[in-house]
């Protein structure tokens, strides 16, 4: 509940300063995306190595626009910073730890990233398909689904902090 009050209240204060307007659902999922990566553990193979950033990749549309690098630049992870990539296809897809899908391609995309260890992330706002985090409003809050299977199928480990704040978890 601490992370969900506290993405909530950085941005609302980014985004409105002192009228303290509630924030748009595009804006809350966009300062969720790269905190995600403080409570995920990738198998030490898919790592960042050296001084390499975590890579946060948008596949097809993009919501978002300059509010996700506003997000990730606040945020790093065991001390390395987190990058935004855009790309159309997933041809480029190697080197991203979380890849956010858009658009109307959720099962290809997913099915192009296979059993690699990168944490898939959808909108139910865009489509009904799930990645392994899945956006949806409840309530009218911006909330997610874990699919903790699929996530550990990859050798990925979700944090119980992270589960903990999910609207629902498949085991």
């Amino acid at each position: 509940m601490k992370l969900l009050r506290a993405v909530i209240a950085a941005v609302t204060l980014a985004l409105c300063g002192p009228a303290l307007a509630q924030p748009t659902d595009v804006a809350v999922k966009a300062a969720f995306l790269p905190r995600f990566a403080k409570y995920v553990i990738w198998p030490a193979a898919a790592m960042p190595k050296g001084a390499d950033p975590f890579v946060l990749c948008l596949v097809g549309a993009d919501p978002f626009g300059a509010m996700l690098e506003d997000a990730a630049r606040s945020q790093s992870v065991d001390g390395r910073r987190i990058v935004v990539r855009r790309m159309e296809t997933t041809t480029t897809i190697n080197g991203c730890h979380i890849v956010y899908v858009g658009g109307n391609r959720v099962g290809q995309i997913i099915g192009a990233i296979g059993a690699r260890p990168i944490l898939t992330v959808t909108d139910g706002a865009i489509g009904a398909q799930h990645g392994m985090i899945h956006f949806a409003i409840v309530s009218g809050r911006v909330r997610f689904y874990i699919d903790q299977t699929a996530a550990t199928q990859r050798g990925l480990q979700i944090s119980s902090r992270l589960l903990a704040l999910a609207v629902g978890v498949k085991q």
